[in-house]
């Protein structure tokens, strides 16, 4: 079986570092990584690599994605700070909300 992702054969561990990949890259490699998975033709030590991979990839997801919550928090406080009506603009002028 082909190796679709990183610089190498699955089995040669020269997969890309995952803090070098983008959220959108590890997402795109888990999916794959679980099709891979999902197909059954590997040996247990091949899937026991591509499985220790999919959990770095789905950390790595992870941990994107909480960076990008906290930025949103951030940008929600500093906008709240500066009296910006965020709280407000999920309502309609008449007061009802959407």
């Amino acid at each position: 079986m082909s190796d679709s992702f990183g610089t190498g054969q699955p089995g040669q561990d020269a997969f890309t570092p995952v803090e070098e990949l983008s959220y959108e890259q590890a997402r795109d490699e888990l999916i794959e990584t679980v099709k891979i998975l999902e197909l059954g033709q590997m040996g247990l030590d091949e899937s026991l690599k591509y499985w220790e991979r999919g959990e770095a990839l789905a950390r790595a997801c992870e941990s994107h994605l909480d960076g990008a919550a906290a930025r949103v928090e951030a940008a929600l406080g500093k906008a709240e700070a500066a009296g910006s009506p965020i709280d407000g603009a999920d309502k309609q002028e008449d007061g009802e909300e959407f």
